[in-house]
């Protein structure tokens, strides 16, 4: 950020989809792994295409309004600029459900599979540890984040092959389901579409990377081109690398119901497939992943953060604070690290739910902005327009609404509990909605100069 009170543009296509990936981090399936795989009866890939369908219509919903608003905010910007400042709020506030909890539930499955592979240090301290290393990374400042995700990523590629490659020699040699291909990962007599609906609903939090990367806006040389290319190239290059790796693992591994613990279900098909020597490799490529995720989404939600600190809708002195020597969100980052502290307290299962909840919720909001904004606001309705402004945004409300309904009801309670805090919020700053929350104000002028 530089002294009139901006970012600095920095951040090209690649580094960009390195933020996203990394934020998404590829070996993320195996955080709910044995989790979605006993939900859905073993339907685990089919789940992944559900979601990757549904992330498809939202990438394109998320490309759109960021090529009308290429700011730093994400789906707070979008649906406060081509809604209201009120529906603008509350997106943001559903945002922060997945964006806030995000980092925990990295530092979460830190703790577990170290504390799985050396149980004599508890998982507190290696929360503790993780919450450390990340906020460092995070204060230095955005092109440091760039430089560790290049490295964590490739890391996990490296694994990715390895992976397949012993996954197809186990197979090929008669290991587990015997066969390279096999219909059973997508069909078959246990499963049913409600548990497949169910599974994908959860997976929604794996998809966390592709819209991470709008709020990168401000931060990146020619937004409108950049961004939604990279958003399409997160979400396709994700959900490939998901439902490969979920359908090796399922015929390699196709007894889900085994694994001594569902939460560290990653560490017994590594043994099973290359011996303690894998298991470690395993481990070490999941962490740094997990470290990958965290340092990028606590880099995401602390500029979501920062955006509505901008705006008032936070407190400005503390949200809206850059560091003048790293040009960072200082107090932002400090304080998710101390909402990532909840990872001590929280069931696995129980964070991946609320933060679909949260992420579903955003990226319906995320499809109505693009109606509002093009539809109704801009009266872009020739029949190209139509389909592109009002039939694509519709169909990915209708999916992100019927994962939505599939989640646990444990997960709407929070949820819905969340909703209530954050109306009560809005009732208090707004004087019991008498006026309008304070939102962001731009000069149509100065955006056309700034990411033409």
């Amino acid at each position: 950020m530089n002294s009139n009170g901006e970012f600095k543009r920095v951040l090209t296509l690649m580094p960009v989809v390195l933020f996203g990936l990394a934020y998404m981090v590829p070996l993320t399936i195996f955080t709910t792994y044995g989790i979605v795989s006993q939900l859905t009866k073993g339907l685990l890939p089919m789940a992944y295409i559900v979601t990757l369908i549904t992330m498809l219509f939202t990438a394109y919903s998320y490309g759109r309004m960021v090529k009308a608003y290429p700011y730093a905010g994400s789906a707070y910007t979008y649906a406060q600029k081509s809604i209201n400042s009120h529906v603008g709020f509350f997106a943001g506030w559903v945002l922060l459900l997945d964006y806030l909890f995000l980092p925990m539930i990295n530092y979460l499955a830190i703790g577990i599979y170290l504390n799985a592979e050396i149980p004599s240090i508890p998982i507190w301290m290696w929360v503790i540890i993780a919450i450390l290393i990340v906020t460092f990374f995070n204060i230095r400042g955005i092109k440091v984040v760039a430089g560790v995700n290049l490295t964590l990523i490739s890391f996990q590629l490296i694994f990715v092959a390895a992976f397949t490659f012993f996954s197809i020699k186990g197979l090929v040699s008669g290991e587990g389901a015997g066969t390279l291909f096999s219909t059973l990962p997508f069909f078959n007599l246990d499963g049913s579409a409600s548990l497949v609906f169910a599974g994908a609903a959860i997976l929604a939090l794996s998809f966390l990377g592709f819209d991470a990367v709008t709020t990168l806006a401000e931060e990146t040389i020619d937004a409108k081109k950049v961004i939604p290319k990279a958003i399409f190239l997160v979400t396709i290059i994700g959900g490939v690398l998901f439902v490969l790796i979920s359908y090796l693992g399922q015929l390699v591994f196709p007894d889900y119901m085994s694994f001594k613990d569902v939460d560290s279900a990653g560490l017994e098909i590594a043994a099973f497939l290359g011996g303690n020597l894998f298991k470690s490799f395993f481990l070490t490529a999941y962490i740094l992943g997990c470290f990958a995720s965290a340092t990028s989404s606590h880099a995401s939600v602390s500029r979501l953060l920062f955006a509505m600190g901008r705006d008032s809708i936070l407190p400005k002195k503390i949200f809206g604070y850059i560091n003048p020597k790293y040009r960072t969100p200082v107090y932002s980052i400090i304080i998710v690290s101390f909402v990532g502290l909840s990872a001590l307290i929280v069931s696995l299962e129980t964070v991946s739910s609320f933060i679909s909840f949260g992420a579903l919720a955003a990226f319906t909001i995320v499809h109505v902005s693009v109606f509002a904004h093009y539809y109704i606001r801009n009266q872009k309705r020739s029949p190209k327009e139509t389909f592109l402004y009002l039939v694509l945004p519709l169909i990915g409300v209708t999916l992100c609404i019927w994962l939505w309904t599939s989640l646990s009801k444990i997960a709407f309670m929070l949820g819905i509990s969340w909703f209530v805090i954050g109306f009560i919020y809005l009732a208090f700053i707004t004087n019991m909605f008498r006026k309008r929350p304070p939102e962001l104000t731009f000069d149509e002028k100065e955006i056309e100069e700034r990411t033409s």
